[in-house]
């Protein structure tokens, strides 16, 4: 049985792992394999080891029989137009491609999400890129909207187009 749980810093190169898996199957095609393929858990691992130890944001994931197989992570919005402290931001969302479909990403949002409720935040944001259909769609199955702003960024040698969802989660 799935379990959703704050994850720990011993956890972070579990969180590597399904993070460059998920980035190699997610992004297949959009970005250039050489770039794909140059991912790596030990690199990964570092960076979210750094990030469990600042723990500015707030780090979840999800276990099937005691394999971290997903995580999520949310925080304060990162976006400069979110001057007011009430907006916060899902930040990423990734399950091993090995699990997708089976319901997990549904608890890991949910979780999430009371997250943000619980830390008070009114609202919050989510970055997604343009053509990510498959991701589009299930952030709205779960209540996300477009609310209009865009931005480019470029990474691994590819301009990208990313839209902004929301979600709000109760009237000021």
């Amino acid at each position: 049985m799935a379990q959703v749980r704050a994850a720990v810093r011993q956890d972070a190169g579990s969180i590597a792992e399904v993070h460059v898996v998920s980035w190699r199957a997610a992004y297949h095609g959009v970005f250039p394999d050489l770039f794909l393929d140059s991912l790596t858990v030990d690199d990964r691992a570092r960076r979210w080891r750094q990030v469990l130890i600042d723990g500015r944001e707030h780090v979840a994931v999800i276990e099937e029989d005691g394999q971290i197989v997903g995580f999520a992570v949310v925080g304060a919005s990162r976006d400069a137009d979110a001057a007011d402290a009430q907006v916060g931001e899902l930040q990423a969302i990734y399950l091993h491609p090995r699990w997708w479909e089976h319901g997990f990403g549904a608890e890991l949002i949910d979780a999430a999400t009371a997250w943000l409720v619980d830390a008070g935040f009114v609202a919050a944001t989510l970055w997604v890129l343009d053509r990510n259909d498959h991701a589009r769609r299930f952030y709205e199955h779960h209540g996300w909207r477009p609310d209009g702003s865009v931005k480019l960024a470029t990474i691994g040698g590819v301009e990208i187009t990313e839209v902004r969802y929301r979600r709000m989660f109760r009237k000021n």
